[in-house]
């Protein structure tokens, strides 16, 4: 079921009309879906159904919007978090702490004992020297802290380079090949209860080929840590599997990957986490937008100008991605345009001779397949202040992240006395 459709000719998300938000909240505005999100959480658990009670940990730094982690919590996520403000979030949201995954290749030493303190359910340890870090801090609170060891397979996930995470010369994990040594170190720690091993090889994936090469390296480990005497009882898989972003764009369904998980761990016995977050969020938001105008001129496409920017939106300046752009009041008609925003950045640029809707001026149009690493990753940039978000529920809606204008980010700023 599509959460965004056209009804009379209007482009609503559930049962709310866009223009009624684009008048009520203003533009740019991130519009969520709950039950898109609801639908996709589902779908991704219900994927899992023949494994022994996985824990589904949402990747927070996909959108960590607390209406979007409350949602999701009521569907029964944990929460993958790589920084103590995704951690304190989470717990904001009513996630249980014992849900609550710590992932990331630099964890400060705060928040390290952020997570001791709030009793979090796993670390994983990106590093020998965070492992020696982390067991002293949980053995001078006179406990164990449970954990994984993230483990680099070499394994190219055959996405963007920037989001790949499981190639050898990436920052995230122990290298495969000294994975036995540094567990073992690690294993003999006081402080230390290390139960498992973590990977994740990237995002965006749309092919399931390199997870089932990953997990195949992990079957081989796993199997080499037990022979060695050690008891193997959770293996965290991590997330990374793709949404289309394209209307033509096949990628792998909950399902098929859930087939494949089933078969590649057939007798493992542990307990499997997944950090889904791009699936689950990705298709359940919009980017709302207003057309400023429609510039004109040269021998090329004109320039279809809107008010939401690379600062709001920064995925196709970071990584040239590709969000369908839709007319929330299509005419039928057509036209070819440059898609930019009004940030004083040529790389303030969406979309090059795209086909799309003929848009003018005050038209409202949105990027499609915005609900993950929109929000999460908007900047005040050319003092533009930050995007406001909605969530919707069948007929209703609230604004769940008040739109933060430039006066108030001034507000946080000082001028020390010695320059007034």
């Amino acid at each position: 079921m599509d959460h965004f459709a056209l009804k009379d000719g209007v482009l609503h998300a559930e049962n709310v009309a866009l223009p009624r938000i684009a008048q009520e909240v203003g533009t740019p505005v991130y519009v969520y879906s709950r039950g898109a999100l609801v639908a996709q959480a589902r779908a991704f658990r219900d994927a899992l159904s023949e494994l022994d009670d996985p824990l589904i940990a949402f990747a927070v730094k996909a959108n960590p919007n607390l209406a979007v982690l409350n949602v999701l919590q009521r569907e029964g996520y944990g929460a993958d978090v790589v920084s103590g403000g995704e951690m304190r979030r989470a717990l904001t949201a009513g996630i249980a702490p014992d849900k609550i995954v710590f992932s990331g290749v630099g964890k400060t030493r705060a928040e390290l004992e952020l997570g001791l303190d709030e009793r979090i359910g796993q670390f994983n340890i990106e590093s020998r020297e965070e492992g020696h870090e982390l067991a002293a801090l949980a053995a001078a609170r006179g406990i164990r802290v449970d954990a994984c060891l993230r483990v680099n397979p070499d394994v190219d996930a055959k996405t963007h380079e920037k989001i790949s995470t499981g190639k050898a010369e990436n920052k995230f994990g122990v290298p495969l090949l000294r994975a036995r040594e540094v567990f073992a170190e690690l294993a003999a720690l006081d402080g230390m209860n290390l139960r498992g091993v973590a990977i994740h090889i990237g995002s965006q994936l749309s092919d399931l080929e390199p997870l089932e090469t990953a997990f195949a390296k992990i079957d081989t480990l796993v199997a080499d840590l037990r022979a060695s005497g050690f008891a193997i009882t959770h293996v965290d898989l991590g997330g990374g599997l793709g949404v289309s972003y394209r209307k033509d764009e096949v990628v792998p369904t909950p399902a098929e990957y859930g087939r494949m998980v089933a078969r590649m761990t057939k007798g493992w016995d542990v307990r499997l986490t997944f950090e889904p977050g791009r699936l689950i969020a990705g298709n359940a938001g919009v980017l709302l937008t207003r057309v400023v105008r429609v510039k004109r001129g040269g021998n090329g496409p004109p320039f279809v100008i809107v008010d939401a920017a690379m600062n709001d939106l920064a995925r196709p300046a970071l990584y040239g991605a590709w969000h369908d752009f839709d007319a929330v009041e299509p005419s039928g008609e057509r036209m070819t345009a440059n898609i930019v925003g009004p940030i004083c950045e040529t790389g303030d640029t969406f979309a090059t001779d795209r086909d799309c809707d003929a848009l003018e001026s005050g038209d409202l149009a949105v990027f499609r397949t915005a609900g993950a690493y929109g929000a999460s990753m908007a900047s005040s940039y050319n003092s533009r202040g930050f995007v406001a978000e909605v969530l919707v529920d069948g007929d209703r809606y609230a604004v769940v992240a008040d739109r933060i204008d430039a006066a108030a980010i001034m507000d946080a700023e000082r001028v020390p006395e010695w320059l007034a």
